[in-house]
């Protein structure tokens, strides 16, 4: 194996790694930050992440907060592994003879990472999203049963779909194109975070001090990496609500259906005002923050390297 491909399936198996930690452990923050993000004026069941919390393991049990989760464990590798490995890519591409990249080639290095990622972000957010969510439409049903006949809101334990079950609707309904709903939107979301983040963290990662060897320490990457994820994670983020409503197949009997980006942004204005765009920014914060440092660290303490030696060396 040529030493390009090894850093190459490297960084592959560090993204991958770093995907599945960093997912097992902020999943329930992301879990609220999309039922935040899809209620609307008239029809709210949650007034923050902790009472969302509370009252999805009250309705749907433990797991329950962790529904779309194995979407996302089965996804997040894939999406990880290209995202970190393309930005690599496209910086090597525009680099001549090693110099340190101009700010604006970062930028362009980090939208052609997040250009890439939406092959398989986008589908896996759509199912995810639907997971996420079916738990806060039925609460919602529940609740308006309750108070049409005239009583309080039961708490019962309720069911959700399966990914199975998601995925076979979807291929009933829409097809294949089906599981790129909101594919624009995505596009909006995740190009302008690669573009803020990559740029961000490599700057801020430069300023700490540095091992023996130039690298910066672990905690210098985990913190730049916190730093600047929630940075860019709260500057996509009305852009991300528009990608949450426009992505979710089904809503309450009193909730906006959306035909595109366009349509949306002006329906969230007109009935909701701009605050509405903020909804579940610091959720989102949260989950970014912590995804992207153990990212970082993952990837700086070459993971996938160490891996590979093991398995070269095995083979040998």
């Amino acid at each position: 194996m040529s030493e390009k491909q090894l850093s190459l399936s490297a960084k592959l198996i560090n993204g991958g790694i770093a995907g599945l930690i960093g997912v097992t452990c902020v999943f329930p923050i992301d879990l609220a930050k999309t039922r935040l993000q899809n209620q609307q004026n008239g029809s709210r069941i949650y007034t923050s992440m902790s009472d969302c919390l509370s009252k999805t393991i009250r309705s749907e049990g433990f797991f329950g907060i962790y529904r779309g989760a194995a979407v996302n464990l089965m996804l997040v590798t894939p999406e990880k592994a290209i995202k970190l490995a393309a930005n690599d890519f496209f910086r090597h591409q525009l680099s001549k003879d090693g110099q340190k990249l101009t700010l604006f080639k970062e930028m362009l290095a980090g939208c052609g990472a997040g250009t890439c990622q939406v092959i398989i972000t986008t589908p896996m957010e759509m199912l995810k999203i639907q997971l996420q969510d079916a738990g806060r439409i039925e609460a919602q049903r529940k609740l308006i049963g309750h108070q049409g006949r005239g009583g309080g809101a039961k708490e019962s334990l309720v069911k959700s779909p399966t990914a199975l079950q998601v995925s076979r609707d979807v291929l009933k309904d829409r097809g294949l194109a089906g599981f790129y709903k909101g594919l624009g939107a995505t596009l909006l979301r995740d190009v302008p975070f690669s573009v803020i983040y990559f740029p961000l963290f490599a700057n801020l990662n430069s300023l700490g001090r540095r091992n023996a060897d130039g690298s910066a320490p672990f905690y210098i990457s985990f913190l730049t990496g916190c730093i600047a994820g929630c940075i860019a994670a709260v500057a996509v983020n009305p852009v991300d609500v528009i990608k949450t409503r426009i992505q979710s197949m089904t809503r309450g009997s009193q909730e906006d259906t959306y035909s595109g980006v366009k349509d949306c942004l002006s329906k969230i204005l007109r009935n909701e005002g701009p605050a509405a765009f903020l909804k579940g920014a610091y959720c989102r914060a949260l989950v970014i923050a912590p995804l992207f440092g153990i990212a970082q660290v993952v990837y700086f303490l070459g993971v996938g390297e160490f891996v590979l030696h093991l398995l070269s060396g095995q083979k040998n």
